[in-house]
Protein backbone atom coordinates (compact mmCIF):
# COMPACT_ATOMS: atom_id res chain seq x y z
CA UNK A 1 0.00 0.00 0.00
CA UNK A 2 1.62 3.42 -0.90
CA UNK A 3 2.20 6.36 1.13
CA UNK A 4 0.20 9.58 1.44
CA UNK A 5 3.16 10.89 -0.80
CA UNK A 6 1.94 9.45 -3.49
CA UNK A 7 -1.76 10.36 -2.71
CA UNK A 8 -2.11 13.95 -3.80
CA UNK A 9 -0.92 13.59 -6.79
CA UNK A 10 -3.44 10.94 -7.32
CA UNK A 11 -5.67 13.47 -6.13
CA UNK A 12 -4.67 16.08 -7.74
CA UNK A 13 -5.91 13.58 -11.27
CA UNK A 14 -9.15 12.66 -10.20
CA UNK A 15 -9.45 16.33 -9.67
CA UNK A 16 -8.60 17.13 -13.34
CA UNK A 17 -10.50 14.29 -14.72
CA UNK A 18 -13.34 15.66 -13.10
CA UNK A 19 -12.54 19.55 -14.17
CA UNK A 20 -11.32 21.87 -16.86
CA UNK A 21 -10.87 24.76 -14.38
CA UNK A 22 -8.13 26.74 -13.99
CA UNK A 23 -8.97 26.52 -9.83
CA UNK A 24 -7.47 22.90 -10.38
CA UNK A 25 -3.79 23.57 -9.61
CA UNK A 26 -5.36 25.73 -6.81
CA UNK A 27 -7.04 22.83 -5.13
CA UNK A 28 -4.24 20.56 -6.16
CA UNK A 29 -1.96 22.89 -4.30
CA UNK A 30 -4.43 23.00 -1.08
CA UNK A 31 -4.22 19.08 -1.00
CA UNK A 32 -0.43 18.88 -1.15
CA UNK A 33 -0.44 21.29 1.79
CA UNK A 34 -3.23 20.14 3.99
CA UNK A 35 -2.76 15.86 3.86
CA UNK A 36 -0.14 15.01 6.49
CA UNK A 37 2.35 12.88 5.46
CA UNK A 38 2.43 9.01 6.69
CA UNK A 39 -1.28 8.41 5.88
CA UNK A 40 -1.55 5.41 3.42
CA UNK A 41 -3.53 6.01 0.46
CA UNK A 42 -7.32 5.24 1.54
CA UNK A 43 -6.80 7.40 4.88
CA UNK A 44 -5.42 10.42 2.55
CA UNK A 45 -8.05 9.81 0.27
CA UNK A 46 -10.80 10.24 2.97
CA UNK A 47 -8.72 13.21 5.07
CA UNK A 48 -9.19 15.02 2.29
CA UNK A 49 -12.57 15.25 2.81
CA UNK A 50 -12.49 16.17 6.13
CA UNK A 51 -12.24 19.70 7.56
CA UNK A 52 -9.68 20.08 9.95
CA UNK A 53 -10.70 23.17 11.40
CA UNK A 54 -13.76 20.71 12.92
CA UNK A 55 -11.88 18.43 14.54
CA UNK A 56 -12.45 16.64 17.83
CA UNK A 57 -9.73 17.72 20.59
CA UNK A 58 -10.05 14.36 22.23
CA UNK A 59 -11.23 11.30 21.02
CA UNK A 60 -11.60 8.35 23.83
CA UNK A 61 -12.38 5.41 22.54
CA UNK A 62 -13.89 1.97 24.57
CA UNK A 63 -11.56 -0.80 22.84
CA UNK A 64 -14.19 -3.49 22.61
CA UNK A 65 -14.86 -7.25 20.78
CA UNK A 66 -10.97 -8.59 21.48
CA UNK A 67 -12.48 -11.82 22.64
CA UNK A 68 -15.16 -12.16 20.25
CA UNK A 69 -12.72 -11.58 17.55
CA UNK A 70 -11.26 -14.01 18.64
CA UNK A 71 -13.77 -16.88 19.11
CA UNK A 72 -15.40 -16.43 15.61
CA UNK A 73 -11.73 -17.29 14.21
CA UNK A 74 -11.65 -19.98 17.08
CA UNK A 75 -8.26 -18.57 18.27
CA UNK A 76 -8.00 -18.53 22.38
CA UNK A 77 -9.05 -15.51 23.94
CA UNK A 78 -4.79 -14.03 24.09
CA UNK A 79 -4.63 -14.30 20.46
CA UNK A 80 -7.91 -11.43 20.41
CA UNK A 81 -5.55 -8.72 23.05
CA UNK A 82 -2.35 -9.41 20.92
CA UNK A 83 -4.07 -8.33 17.76
CA UNK A 84 -5.94 -5.75 19.70
CA UNK A 85 -2.27 -4.40 20.26
CA UNK A 86 -1.63 -4.21 16.38
CA UNK A 87 -4.75 -1.52 16.20
CA UNK A 88 -3.73 0.18 19.04
CA UNK A 89 -0.57 1.13 16.90
CA UNK A 90 -2.13 1.36 14.25
CA UNK A 91 -4.74 4.35 15.46
CA UNK A 92 -2.38 5.67 17.19
CA UNK A 93 0.15 6.73 14.44
CA UNK A 94 -2.98 7.65 12.38
CA UNK A 95 -4.11 10.36 15.48
CA UNK A 96 -0.53 11.20 16.19
CA UNK A 97 -0.54 12.36 11.99
CA UNK A 98 -3.45 14.24 12.11
CA UNK A 99 -2.78 16.46 14.98
CA UNK A 100 -5.33 14.97 17.46
CA UNK A 101 -4.60 16.93 20.59
CA UNK A 102 -5.24 14.04 22.84
CA UNK A 103 -6.57 10.53 22.17
CA UNK A 104 -7.76 8.34 25.68
CA UNK A 105 -7.81 4.48 25.22
CA UNK A 106 -10.03 2.27 27.61
CA UNK A 107 -7.37 -0.17 27.78
CA UNK A 108 -8.46 -2.37 31.29
CA UNK A 109 -11.62 -1.49 33.52
CA UNK A 110 -11.38 -1.84 37.14
CA UNK A 111 -14.38 -4.71 36.90
CA UNK A 112 -11.89 -6.67 34.32
CA UNK A 113 -9.27 -6.43 37.14
CA UNK A 114 -11.87 -7.96 39.55
CA UNK A 115 -14.25 -10.21 37.21
CA UNK A 116 -11.30 -11.65 34.46
CA UNK A 117 -9.54 -14.69 35.15
CA UNK A 118 -6.58 -14.90 36.98
CA UNK A 119 -4.74 -16.54 33.60
CA UNK A 120 -6.19 -13.50 31.71
CA UNK A 121 -4.92 -10.90 33.65
CA UNK A 122 -1.69 -12.11 34.39
CA UNK A 123 -1.50 -12.21 30.37
CA UNK A 124 -3.08 -8.66 30.07
CA UNK A 125 -0.43 -7.47 32.43
CA UNK A 126 2.43 -8.70 30.57
CA UNK A 127 1.03 -7.88 27.31
CA UNK A 128 0.79 -4.16 29.17
CA UNK A 129 4.47 -4.30 30.20
CA UNK A 130 5.69 -5.53 27.01
CA UNK A 131 3.59 -3.16 25.33
CA UNK A 132 5.11 0.28 27.38
CA UNK A 133 8.68 -0.97 26.48
CA UNK A 134 8.33 -1.75 22.71
CA UNK A 135 6.18 1.12 21.77
CA UNK A 136 8.64 3.47 23.02
CA UNK A 137 10.55 4.40 19.45
CA UNK A 138 7.15 4.89 18.07
CA UNK A 139 6.24 7.51 20.71
CA UNK A 140 9.31 9.00 19.86
CA UNK A 141 8.85 8.64 16.30
CA UNK A 142 5.32 11.06 16.47
CA UNK A 143 5.99 13.03 19.22
CA UNK A 144 3.27 11.78 21.84
CA UNK A 145 3.40 11.96 25.49
CA UNK A 146 2.00 9.44 27.85
CA UNK A 147 -0.49 9.87 30.71
CA UNK A 148 -2.54 7.45 32.31
CA UNK A 149 -5.70 7.36 34.37
CA UNK A 150 -6.91 4.67 36.91
CA UNK A 151 -6.25 3.24 40.36
CA UNK A 152 -2.62 1.88 38.99
CA UNK A 153 -1.47 1.42 42.64
CA UNK A 154 -3.56 -1.62 42.66
CA UNK A 155 -1.46 -2.74 39.36
CA UNK A 156 1.12 -5.03 39.83
CA UNK A 157 4.64 -3.32 40.84
CA UNK A 158 6.54 -3.83 38.15
CA UNK A 159 3.69 -2.67 35.61
CA UNK A 160 3.78 0.32 37.81
CA UNK A 161 7.44 0.76 37.28
CA UNK A 162 7.47 0.57 34.11
CA UNK A 163 4.33 3.06 33.61
CA UNK A 164 6.66 5.18 35.32
CA UNK A 165 9.68 4.79 33.26
CA UNK A 166 7.79 5.28 29.90
CA UNK A 167 5.44 8.20 31.34
CA UNK A 168 9.06 9.87 32.29
CA UNK A 169 10.53 9.11 28.64
CA UNK A 170 8.06 10.80 26.83
CA UNK A 171 7.66 13.87 29.27
CA UNK A 172 9.36 16.03 26.93
CA UNK A 173 7.42 15.48 24.02
CA UNK A 174 5.05 18.17 22.93
CA UNK A 175 2.58 16.64 20.33
CA UNK A 176 -0.54 13.98 21.11
CA UNK A 177 -1.49 13.12 24.72
CA UNK A 178 -2.10 9.68 24.96
CA UNK A 179 -4.13 8.59 27.92
CA UNK A 180 -4.45 4.93 28.69
CA UNK A 181 -6.81 4.25 31.08
CA UNK A 182 -5.86 1.17 33.54
CA UNK A 183 -7.86 -0.63 36.23
CA UNK A 184 -10.40 3.09 35.28
CA UNK A 185 -13.89 2.77 36.65
CA UNK A 186 -15.71 5.94 36.08
CA UNK A 187 -17.22 5.57 38.83
CA UNK A 188 -14.04 5.07 41.42
CA UNK A 189 -12.97 8.25 39.57
CA UNK A 190 -15.79 10.56 40.46
CA UNK A 191 -15.61 9.05 44.53
CA UNK A 192 -11.72 10.00 43.93
CA UNK A 193 -12.58 13.21 42.92
CA UNK A 194 -14.65 14.27 45.94
CA UNK A 195 -12.43 12.48 48.31
CA UNK A 196 -10.13 14.83 47.43
CA UNK A 197 -12.35 17.89 47.43
CA UNK A 198 -13.08 16.85 50.88
CA UNK A 199 -9.99 17.14 51.99
CA UNK A 200 -9.08 19.80 50.55
CA UNK A 201 -12.08 21.61 52.50
CA UNK A 202 -10.71 20.20 55.21
CA UNK A 203 -7.66 22.16 55.21
CA UNK A 204 -8.93 24.99 54.20
CA UNK A 205 -12.11 26.42 55.62
CA UNK A 206 -14.02 23.08 56.10
CA UNK A 207 -17.84 22.99 55.16
CA UNK A 208 -17.91 26.80 53.77
CA UNK A 209 -14.86 25.71 51.05
CA UNK A 210 -16.97 22.57 50.05
CA UNK A 211 -20.02 24.66 49.80
CA UNK A 212 -17.98 27.03 47.06
CA UNK A 213 -17.69 23.39 44.57
CA UNK A 214 -18.68 23.71 41.62
CA UNK A 215 -18.19 21.59 37.82
CA UNK A 216 -15.16 23.64 37.28
CA UNK A 217 -14.00 22.47 41.23
CA UNK A 218 -14.51 18.91 39.93
CA UNK A 219 -13.19 19.23 36.88
CA UNK A 220 -9.81 20.43 38.30
CA UNK A 221 -10.06 16.87 40.88
CA UNK A 222 -10.63 14.55 38.21
CA UNK A 223 -8.29 11.95 36.79
CA UNK A 224 -8.54 14.07 32.97
CA UNK A 225 -7.86 17.66 34.55
CA UNK A 226 -4.94 17.32 32.03
CA UNK A 227 -6.82 16.85 29.36
CA UNK A 228 -9.07 18.99 26.79
CA UNK A 229 -12.72 18.35 27.28
CA UNK A 230 -13.91 15.23 25.61
CA UNK A 231 -15.80 15.69 22.29
CA UNK A 232 -16.02 11.75 20.41
CA UNK A 233 -16.70 8.62 22.64
CA UNK A 234 -15.90 5.64 19.66
CA UNK A 235 -16.97 2.28 20.76
CA UNK A 236 -15.99 -0.59 18.79
CA UNK A 237 -17.88 -4.45 18.94
CA UNK A 238 -21.37 -2.53 18.81
CA UNK A 239 -22.47 -2.55 22.16
CA UNK A 240 -24.43 0.62 22.55
CA UNK A 241 -23.37 1.46 26.50
CA UNK A 242 -20.72 3.41 28.02
CA UNK A 243 -18.98 0.70 30.37
CA UNK A 244 -18.15 3.28 33.23
CA UNK A 245 -15.69 5.12 31.05
CA UNK A 246 -15.39 8.81 31.17
CA UNK A 247 -19.28 9.61 32.46
CA UNK A 248 -18.69 13.07 33.80
CA UNK A 249 -16.60 13.78 30.21
CA UNK A 250 -19.27 12.26 28.35
CA UNK A 251 -22.35 14.68 28.83
CA UNK A 252 -21.73 16.45 25.63
CA UNK A 253 -19.67 14.42 23.90
CA UNK A 254 -20.79 12.50 20.23
CA UNK A 255 -20.92 9.11 20.80
CA UNK A 256 -19.95 6.62 17.51
CA UNK A 257 -20.35 2.58 17.54
CA UNK A 258 -19.20 0.84 15.02
CA UNK A 259 -19.89 -3.32 14.75
CA UNK A 260 -16.42 -3.80 13.93
CA UNK A 261 -14.40 -5.43 16.75
CA UNK A 262 -10.97 -3.82 18.33
CA UNK A 263 -8.89 -5.84 16.33
CA UNK A 264 -10.27 -5.24 13.13
CA UNK A 265 -10.39 -1.39 13.86
CA UNK A 266 -7.65 0.60 12.25
CA UNK A 267 -6.70 4.44 11.40
CA UNK A 268 -9.26 4.64 8.24
CA UNK A 269 -11.88 3.18 10.67
CA UNK A 270 -10.59 6.47 13.26
CA UNK A 271 -10.72 8.97 10.38
CA UNK A 272 -14.57 7.40 9.34
CA UNK A 273 -15.56 8.33 12.82
CA UNK A 274 -14.22 11.85 12.79
CA UNK A 275 -16.14 12.09 9.38
CA UNK A 276 -19.39 10.94 11.36
CA UNK A 277 -18.50 13.67 14.27
CA UNK A 278 -18.52 16.27 11.61
CA UNK A 279 -21.98 15.76 10.28
CA UNK A 280 -23.23 15.67 13.81
CA UNK A 281 -24.81 19.50 15.14
CA UNK A 282 -23.60 19.93 18.23
CA UNK A 283 -26.01 22.34 20.23
CA UNK A 284 -25.11 21.73 24.02
CA UNK A 285 -29.14 22.21 25.12
CA UNK A 286 -29.50 25.21 22.75
CA UNK A 287 -31.19 25.68 20.01
CA UNK A 288 -28.85 26.63 16.52
CA UNK A 289 -31.00 29.66 15.22
CA UNK A 290 -31.32 29.65 11.38
CA UNK A 291 -29.37 32.49 9.67
CA UNK A 292 -30.99 36.30 9.18
CA UNK A 293 -33.12 34.96 5.40
CA UNK A 294 -33.25 31.56 6.15
CA UNK A 295 -36.33 29.62 4.78
CA UNK A 296 -35.84 27.05 8.01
Amino acid sequence: MGLASDTPRLTCEKLQRQSCCASVDEDCEAVLRTIPSGLDRKEAELYSQLDPTQFPKHIAIIMDGNGRWAKRRHLPRVAGHRKGVEAVRLVVETAARINLPALTLYAFSAENFVRRPATEIHFLMKLLHRYLKNELPLMHRNNIRLQFIGRSQMLPQEVQERMAWAKEQTSHNTGMVLTLALNYGSRSEIVDAFKAMVHAAANNGGLEHLLKMDEETVNRHMYTSHLPELDLVIRTSGEMRLSNFLLWQAAYAEIYVTKLFWPDFNGFHLLESIQEFQKRERRYGGLNEPSPGSSN
